[in-house]
């Protein structure tokens, strides 16, 4: 069944977590609405504080919401307690045992579902085959490195056939370069398999590169759900264009509305055309996001509006222009570097900032 299946694997229904009372009330979750399919590798992303962790604590078991149902193909499990729960989760330190071996470490789960030994070994052999450890199987696992570790946790918690697992930002604590090859690693393990993964993390790269699907929290609510390609490109509001990647929040006016876009006068005087949000239709005053990349240089005159190149940064496989542009506001358009490397404008030159096809968008909020 593909991650697009209707079918769902977990239903949040206004969930709401409230800690504490009276003045010293603290929402985590508030009213919070998810269906999560099956099969699907599902993010929950925001900053620190957002509740994604709450959230994942609540499917897990580990707390219980203050209001709302939690649904595990259509059965409420937010009364269950965790062990009640076909649900496993991968825990950010790990939390393995350093007195066992891996294959221990492994086919601890099952031990104490009270599995059969020859069921067990042959659960935790599929496992190390899974994620590629079979040679290290009798190792502890204090002889082993952080990325070998991560797949002994990933492995363990797979091996009692959850219906969902949980990852509570496994990658954190790993260096860059490993973090990428584990990030492939567990996209295979979950496409392998086909237990739903909901992985939580506030890396923005990871969560675009990682999911089928999405979630953008911020102070206890949901901002948007939607593929990796959605939310990058038509972010639902300010928080989440802000958030996701780099972004030009240009300040305007509504002149006139047509059927899917709208023509927007800057600040700067200039008049652009600009994609309408998915909800509603804007009015007044109008925030515009524009990427870096959907946007070049060019000679003063040739493009939508002008300003001073004042910084070039090279960053390898690209270059990030920033520009002053003639009302005070800075615009930065990021270009991929040619093989020459050449930077086409001086720092102090004047220049034209040109947009790419429906590059800009005008915001909900």
């Amino acid at each position: 069944m593909s991650s697009t299946s209707k079918k769902a694997a977990i239903e949040i229904r206004g969930v709401s977590r409230v800690y504490g009372y009276g003045n010293a009330q603290v929402t985590a979750l508030d009213s919070v609405f998810l269906t999560i399919r099956e099969n699907e590798f599902f993010t929950l992303l925001g900053p620190s504080g957002c509740g994604k962790t709450t959230l994942l604590r609540l499917i897990a078991g580990f707390d219980f919401p203050t209001k709302g149902e939690i649904l595990l193909n259509g059965e409420d499990i937010a009364p269950l307690p965790p062990f009640k729960r076909p649900v496993n989760t991968v825990f950010q330190s790990y939390a393995l045992f350093p007195h066992m071996t891996v294959a221990e470490n492994i086919g601890f789960g099952l031990k104490m579902l009270g599995r059969p030994a020859a069921e067990i070994k042959a659960r935790v052999d599929e496992m190390l085959a899974l994620v590629h450890m079979e040679r290290m199987k009798d190792r502890q696992v204090s002889q082993i490195s952080g990325g070998q570790q991560q797949r002994v946790a990933l492995a363990r918690a797979l091996a009692p056939k959850p219906k969902v697992l949980l990852l509570d930002e496994p990658l954190s604590a790993l260096d860059y370069k490993l973090r990428k090859e584990m990030q492939i690693e567990l996209k295979r393990v979950q496409a392998e398999t086909g237990i739903t993964f909901i992985f939580v993390t506030h890396d923005q790269e990871e969560a675009l590169t990682m999911s089928d699907r999405i979630a953008v929290m911020s102070n206890g609510e949901v901002r948007q759900v939607g593929s990796a390609h959605e939310i990058y490109e038509r972010p639902a509001d300010r928080f989440v264009a802000d958030f996701i990647g780099e972004s030009n929040f240009l300040a305007g006016e509504i002149v006139e509305l047509k059927e899917e876009t709208g023509t927007v006068r800057l600040a700067s005087g200039s008049v652009i055309d600009a994609s309408l949000p998915g909800e509603g239709s804007p009015s007044g005053k109008v925030t515009v996001v524009i990427r870096p990349e959907h946007a070049s240089l060019g000679d003063p005159g040739t493009g939508s509006f002008d300003g001073e190149l004042v910084d070039a940064i090279y960053f390898g496989t690209d270059t990030h222009f920033h520009v002053r542009l003639d009302n005070g506001e800075t615009f930065v358009v990021r270009e991929q570097n040619m093989r020459q490397g050449t930077v086409p404008h001086d720092k102090g030159s004047r220049v034209a900032v040109r947009l790419g096809l429906r590059a800009a968008q005008i915001l909900r909020d």
